[in-house]
Formats: structure tokens, C-alpha cells, sequence
């Protein structure tokens, strides 16, 4: 689609685009919150997070209401920047949202591993779901899209786990469980609400119940 504005129209990505560039910013984006979440000192680590949003969050509904502003944003975002974002909130803004919302009101591990399923869950299950998608369930949520985000949050679950030396069994139950926390976290719509939103908060949920359940509090850090 072309955007016409005050610079030289701009032709952006459509949520059925692959979109690599998009995907890659958020994996590489939101791997980066993981590991100053987990090498970082707290206090600095939400310092930057709330830095981030106070920095990026009002910017974005300001452009809404100045047209010289968001043409500017959508020439200066073009790579990552979808169609629908023209007229509508970012995503990003979400993005920041639900992991400040997260970071706020749950433990430290259910932040970090929410995280984790952020960064690679939602991108890998639409990459999926763009290429094979040919059963859909929500909209434009399909089984194969469901499927990869189901094999990618119980993989890094196993890996998260395993590390801190936990009995094979448990872990690999637990991370079949969490596989499907995060699966159903990216697949099930609430409303309208972006899934950037979403995601990261019902899957922090989610695995908290998980934790409570096979006494991974009491180890994880």
C-alpha cells in the first residue's frame, strides 16, 4: 500500500507480508530486555524500561494528532513499520505496555521467560502462519502458526529450566505445559487488543500458576 504525505509516498508492509525486518527488530529488540532484565541490576533495568516508554509511548499518540509529525514517523520507521500502524498505535507501544505490566506484577523468572516467549514466539508463529497457515482458527491464527509457537516456548522453556539443574522429568512436563501457555497466549484473541499486549501478560499468568505448581520459585532466580 502507498502512504502519500508531505515527503515521497512510502510503500509499507501488510500484516500478510513476512515483513523480515520487522521480525528481526523484535526478536533482537526484545532478546535485548531479556538479557538487561536478567545481567542488569533491577533498579536499572526498569529505569531503562520505563525510560523507553516514556520516550516512545507519548510520541506515538502524539503523531495521531500532528500529520507532519506522523508522516515523518512513517518515513523515519518505514522498515518496521506495517500500514495499519499509519492510523492506528504502534505496536511497539503495546509491546512496551504488557512488558512493563509484566515486569511490575510478576516474579523475576515469570518475567524473564515471559519474555523470552515474546521475542521468538510471536514472530516465529506468524512467519509459520504466513507460509502455512492454511487452517485457521482466529481470523488470521491458523493450527501451523499455533504449532511453531507451541514448539518455541516449550523448547525455551526446556532450556531455561534445565539450566538450573531441575529433575529431567519435571522439566520436560513443565515445558510441555508451558509450550501450550505460550501457544495459546499468541493465538487466542482478547477483543480487540494487540497481541503484543496480550501475549506477554497471559503468558506471564500462565507460567506464574506454572511455578506456584511445580515449586520453581523457591529455585529460579
Amino acid at each position: 500500500m502507498i502512504i502519500e504525505g508531505f515527503f515521497q509516498p512510502v510503500d509499507l508492509k501488510k500484516r500478510s507480508d513476512i515483513h523480515y525486518a520487522r521480525k528481526f527488530w523484535h526478536m533482537g529488540g526484545v532478546f535485548s530486555m531479556f538479557l538487561a532484565y536478567v545481567y542488569l541490576p533491577p533498579a536499572l533495568s526498569m529505569t531503562i524500561l520505563i525510560a523507553a516508554w516514556c520516550l516512545f509511548v507519548p510520541f506515538d499518540f502524539l503523531r495521531h494528532k500532528n500529520p507532519a509529525l506522523n508522516d515523518w514517523a512513517v518515513h523515519a520507521f518505514k522498515p518496521i513499520m506495517r500500514q495499519s500502524e499509519v492510523k492506528k498505535l504502534a505496536g511497539t507501544t503495546f509491546l512496551l505496555s504488557g512488558v512493563l505490566l509484566v515486569d511490575i506484577l510478576f516474579p523475576r523468572p515469570v518475567v524473564a521467560l515471559t519474555l523470552l516467549f515474546l521475542a521468538f514466539a510471536d514472530p516465529i508463529a506468524s512467519y509459520f502462519g504466513i507460509l502455512y497457515g492454511k487452517d485457521k482458527i482466529f481470523g488470521h491464527k491458523s493450527i501451523q502458526g499455533f504449532m511453531a509457537a507451541f514448539f518455541v516456548c516449550a523448547t525455551v522453556t526446556f532450556v531455561y529450566l534445565h539450566y538450573y539443574d531441575f529433575a529431567l522429568d519435571r522439566v520436560i512436563v513443565a515445558s510441555l505445559l508451558a509450550g501450550l501457555v505460550g501457544a495459546f497466549a499468541e493465538l487466542v484473541p482478547i477483543g480487540k487488543l494487540d497481541d503484543n499486549l496480550t501475549l506477554p501478560v497471559m503468558s506471564a499468568v500462565g507460567l506464574s500458576v506454572l511455578f506456584y505448581f511445580f515449586g520453581f520459585f523457591a529455585n529460579v532466580g
